[in-house]
């Protein structure tokens, strides 16, 4: 493959995902006209936001077969229509049940985006690359949570929030267009030749397989208590138990974006050329994980460092977990790469929402006062977040190899 090539389908798999980044960071700007226009509550935006994440989780294991099957290409520009659909809609509708099909089907058709160019990297690049590329496509798909901030606020002052929707539906069917019509078909054979019947019952495999359940555990604990915190509880964290002005709380958890950004670049980057010195990528990615819960210790036990860099290390070591993509793509067969990634990506956003919800449950045993809970009630909630990624942690590090053998997908 020629490096203009292999260039062009890493940056169009990119814009995919950095399309389904913006995607699910819409509702933050549009949320005070959608309460204004549609009368919605506080819990009517909340329920309203998560169904792009039960869209997204529900599609996973069929994604999976699809990617497998048809390819990413196709499998990818296909569903990119679905979510065109989805936004359109979103942006007519004038009941809260079109806004919750719209985000939906949104959910549903940006949910192979991430899948497809992890697998568009396995078939398409040496092995010795992947984590460096899957740490560049996630750290372009965070640059989507750039431009639903200030950018968007700039946008909804001359344009409605439906006008965008509009825009982004044209947008995403321009992107659906430019991956069917300039990615080159992978010349890596798809499983089609197998029955869909023969496709589940590989899912059922790699769902009941122990070495799966030893790899993912621990990065989905970890990915889900940064995201759980980061779009939602690190600020009242800083605010409640760390006591800063809302003002030096938006600064960190601004900085700690970026810092995850810099870490899914640069742990991608370190981690091959580190195996030279016996560190494989297995150790490198526990290595940074474990270091993640470590700060998070020193978080809940104030240690008296600096909070930016204590918070920019939370957020840079946080990055480890997106090893894991690379990690699994070495252990199962090339040929189920895609199913191994959509089981895993389901089961990491259901950590997310899981870690979410369950902070504000905790929370809630405390009264608050003024919107502010007390500094016991954060430090509970991230506690028990810590437990889980702590207990995890023993089934990613117990001693076996980590292989799957090619012939229990026969």
């Amino acid at each position: 493959m020629s490096r203009q090539a292999a260039i062009r389908i890493f940056a169009l798999f990119a814009l995919g995902y950095f399309l389904s980044y913006v995607y699910r960071g819409l509702n933050i700007g549009f949320a005070p006209f959608l309460s204004r226009e549609m009368g919605l509550t506080a819990s009517d935006l909340g329920l309203l936001t998560s169904f792009y994440f039960i869209g997204f989780a529900l599609a996973q294991l069929p994604a999976g077969l699809a990617l497998d099957r048809y390819g990413a290409r196709r499998t990818d520009a296909v569903l990119l229509l679905v979510a065109a659909v989805g936004t359109v809609l979103y942006g007519m509708t004038h009941s809260m049940q079109g806004l919750i099909v719209g985000r939906i089907l949104i959910g549903v058709g940006v949910s192979v985006c991430l899948g497809a160019g992890f697998l568009a990297i396995a078939q398409n690049f040496p092995s010795s690359r992947w984590p460096l590329l899957n740490g560049l496509m996630v750290a372009l798909g965070g640059m989507g949570g750039v431009v639903v901030g200030t950018p968007l606020a700039v946008l909804l002052t001359q344009y409605s929030w439906r006008e965008i929707s509009i825009g982004m539906a044209v947008f995403t069917v321009a992107v659906a267009a430019v991956i069917w019509l300039l990615v080159p078909e992978s010349k890596q054979r798809h499983a089609s030749h197998e029955s869909v019947s023969k496709q589940i019952h590989g899912i059922r495999i790699i769902l009941k397989n122990s070495v799966f359940w030893r790899v993912v555990p621990f990065p989905c604990a970890v990915g889900g208590a940064f995201y759980a915190a980061q779009s939602l509880w690190v600020k009242p964290y800083l605010t409640d138990v760390s006591e800063l002005t809302a003002r030096q709380a938006d600064s960190l958890v601004s900085m700690l974006g970026l810092t995850m950004v810099a870490g899914t670049v640069i742990t991608g980057m370190v981690a091959r050329k580190i195996e030279r010195y016996g560190l494989g990528l297995r150790a490198f990615c526990g290595l940074g994980m474990a270091l993640f819960v470590l700060v998070q210790l020193l978080i809940l036990f104030r240690v008296p460092v600096s909070l930016t860099l204590i918070w920019g290390a939370y957020g840079f070591l946080a990055a480890s977990c997106i090893l894991a993509y690379a990690l699994l793509a070495e252990v199962f067969p090339r040929k189920v790469v895609g199913r191994v990634t959509t089981a895993f990506n389901m089961i990491f956003f259901i950590s997310i929402f899981s870690m979410q919800v369950g902070v504000g449950f905790v929370l809630d045993f405390w009264p608050a006062t003024e919107g502010h809970y007390p500094a016991v009630a954060h430090l509970t909630a991230w506690g028990m977040m810590v437990a889980i990624q702590l207990l995890s942690a023993i089934l990613y590090f117990w001693p076996g190899a980590l292989k799957v053998d090619e012939q229990l997908f026969e």
